[in-house]
């Protein structure tokens, strides 16, 4: 099905931050399918684990022990600092099993028709309860009915949040992103999220992350949460989990934790062998060297290189980031950048029209950043000339 604007490129192989084409041309990677491929392509140590558990065991069922799964949970709890974990296969499952989690809190509270508070510009999923979350009109047009339960807010507006809990005796969960990415690279202000937390513990509902963007190192923390000293009730992961394999996770804490029991929720392939084995090998990988550390020092040279060489242009508006996610935001639509950049052998994406959105693997090297922001900045420099 035609779901897919696709670029005029079959890429072949990739090493690192690299990617080759079927006919050999080589292109740097600054988006890592989008915020997958944290570790590059074919990673050695990814590409020995899933060869290995490939030869040995791809899928029982949850209805069995799973050793590796038992080993992930661990690992995760141990450097999220949440309680236990669900495992799924996409960023959107995590979400929905979010979604059904909060839910079910609000009915062991006796609310009856159990509310979601989510922000404008938000971006949770497609499939239908994460996309009633999403608070993107044009994503949602051609889809409904969609589901009840979900009000949106402006992001980053602490006032408009508390506004609506105080009105509305149904809103059971806030379900936030630490750093917007589909919404265009959005940064809220840095207690944004600890005023959250606050506002949650006074009203007793549940604080839902979506770091399936921001999570697994790319914000310069484990967890883009972990750098304001909280911790949520719930967070939900997947993209860079796996490094490529499909896998998603949902994290729950404290009164969150106990909330879904077996009959609840479920998943045929969540969890299964293949996919541990891919992420304990992801997770050990960054939990072995300074790749999540240096993220915050890679992404602060991006920006400062971009800024350099675009001195004085004034159709940039702003250069945001946080760690590795990073947007670029023009005073213009630029989604024709894509295409130029692809010409140049640069892979970027544009996002909300007019935000260049950067999502480089962790690993990027310091000649590949001069490469990226060389290539960038000309090109922005042409464009809006």
């Amino acid at each position: 099905m035609p779901t897919y604007a696709r670029q005029a490129v079959t890429f072949e192989r990739g090493e690192g931050a690299w990617l080759w084409d079927i006919d050999g041309k080589r292109y740097l990677d600054a988006i890592a399918g989008i915020a997958v491929c944290n570790l590059g392509h074919a990673h050695p140590a990814v590409h020995q684990a899933l060869s290995e558990q490939s030869g040995k065991l791809l899928h029982t069922s949850n209805l069995y022990g799973i050793d590796l799964q038992a080993k992930v949970a661990d690992k995760l709890t141990q450097l999220s600092g949440m309680d236990n974990v669900f495992f799924c296969n996409s960023g959107t499952e995590a979400n929905e099993a979010a979604i059904k989690l909060a839910r079910k809190f609000g009915h062991q509270n006796g609310i009856e028709n159990p509310v979601i508070l989510t922000t404008e510009k938000s971006f949770h999923g497609r499939t239908m309860g994460a996309l009633s979350a999403t608070g993107n009109d044009k994503i949602k047009q051609g889809f409904a009915p969609l589901l009840p339960g979900f009000i949106h807010v402006p992001y980053n507006d602490i006032a408009a949040i508390e506004a609506a809990v105080s009105a509305d005796s149904n809103i059971v969960a806030v379900l936030i992103e630490p750093v917007q990415g589909e919404g265009g690279v959005n940064v809220p202000a840095s207690d944004y999220l600890n005023q959250i937390r606050q506002l949650c513990d006074r009203h007793q509902i549940l604080m839902m992350l979506d770091e399936i963007q921001t999570g697994v190192g790319r914000t310069g923390s484990f967890m883009a949460f972990q750098q304001n000293g909280i911790k949520p009730d719930v967070c939900t992961m997947a993209k860079a989990l796996g490094n490529g394999v499909p896998v998603g996770a949902c994290l729950a804490s404290g009164k969150a934790a106990a909330v879904l029991t077996a009959g609840n929720h479920g998943s045929t392939f969540g969890g299964n062998p293949l996919a541990c084995a891919a992420v304990l090998a992801v997770l050990n990988t960054l939990s072995d060297n300074d790749l999540i550390a240096n993220a915050k020092i890679k992404g602060q040279q991006i920006c400062d290189q971009i800024a350099q060489k675009t001195t004085g242009n004034p159709h940039i508006k702003q250069i945001r980031h946080l760690g590795l996610m990073i947007g670029v935001e023009l005073d213009r639509p630029c989604g024709e950048l894509v295409g130029k950049a692809l010409a140049q052998g640069l892979l970027i994406n544009v996002t909300a029209d007019n935000t260049i959105r950067l999502l480089p693997p962790l690993l990027i090297d310091e000649q590949q950043i001069v490469f990226l922001t060389d290539t960038l900045s000309a090109l922005i420099q042409e464009f809006t000339r």
